[in-house]
């Protein structure tokens, strides 16, 4: 007499909702980074491959369990689908994690933002209103992100910046460079983070007494939580920048030093016209 082995059939939905989450995940951050899908859409798309990914797990650990007891077929599809499951989770659970950590904002400036104008494109004119810190909370959680002053002329510090900028692979859209000791220069760069939204970070770099100073503001586009990126990114930059000017300086002790004063004085004539 043959016996039939049956095969879990919450194993077989274990590995469809896994294969189907892999896409549901992948696909949409494409174009949303190709901007071949608005925010909207994409933050749908994202719940609905969240959920997917969830049931692919919780199939797959029901099948497991009824294996166990049950000696059926489907031991490889449950495992198949619960990994899939896992690894589509996995990017969820990140940024969940961040959000717990980190507080809704989407805009965080060293100055007044009106002082630092962004160029977000003419599609973002729905953008939702900003997400903003006071100064308390934002020199609190973010200690590192203050304008910075350095003994250096508008034109170092300015050539410092645009090669830190170039070096992040930030996309400059506008960049004005100081043309005398007189001027400020100013940077306004795009960047587009894993998940295809997009932020735009600007700076100032601007001539004091004894040198220059660096300002910088970093918002999201479109995004109601920024998870972080705004305050690290101008947190890191600024640190950078510290170590930059430092090593410039070490490298370049007499830089900004007065030219050496002419102490000759001018020959005197010692004859007389009789």
């Amino acid at each position: 007499m043959r016996i039939k082995i049956r095969t879990s059939k919450w194993a077989i939905w274990a590995r469809r909702f896994g294969s189907l989450a892999v896409p549901l995940v992948v696909i949409p951050v494409l174009m949303h980074r190709e901007r071949l899908m608005d925010a909207a859409a994409f933050q749908i798309v994202a719940l609905f491959a969240a959920a997917t990914a969830a049931l692919a797990v919780l199939a797959a650990l029901v099948a497991l369990v009824r294996l166990w007891y049950s000696g059926d077929q489907g031991w490889s599809r449950a495992i198949f689908g619960f990994l899939l499951g896992i690894i589509c989770l996995a990017p969820f659970a990140w940024y969940g994690v961040l959000a717990l950590r980190h507080q809704p904002v989407t805009d965080i400036a060293t100055v007044s933002r009106s002082e630092l104008p962004l160029i977000f494109d003419a599609d973002t004119a729905r953008m939702p209103p900003p997400s903003l810190l006071t100064a308390e909370e934002q020199g609190r959680l973010y200690p590192n992100a203050t304008t910075r002053a350095y003994p250096l002329d508008v034109i170092q510090l300015f050539a410092l910046v645009d090669r830190m900028v170039r070096n992040n692979g930030w996309d400059v859209r506008l960049r004005t460079e100081p043309l005398d000791f007189s001027e400020e220069g100013r940077i306004n760069a795009r960047i587009v983070t894993i998940p295809g939204w997009r932020e735009e970070a600007v700076l100032r770099v601007r001539p004091v007494r004894g040198g220059a100073q660096v300002d910088m503001r970093s918002a999201s586009i479109g995004a109601v939580h920024d998870f972080g990126s705004n305050g690290g990114r101008i947190s890191d930059f600024m640190v950078a920048l510290d170590s930059e000017v430092t090593a410039f300086l070490r490298d370049n002790p007499t830089t900004n030093e007065p030219p050496p004063q002419d102490t000759t004085s001018p020959e005197v004539e010692t004859g007389q016209n009789l």
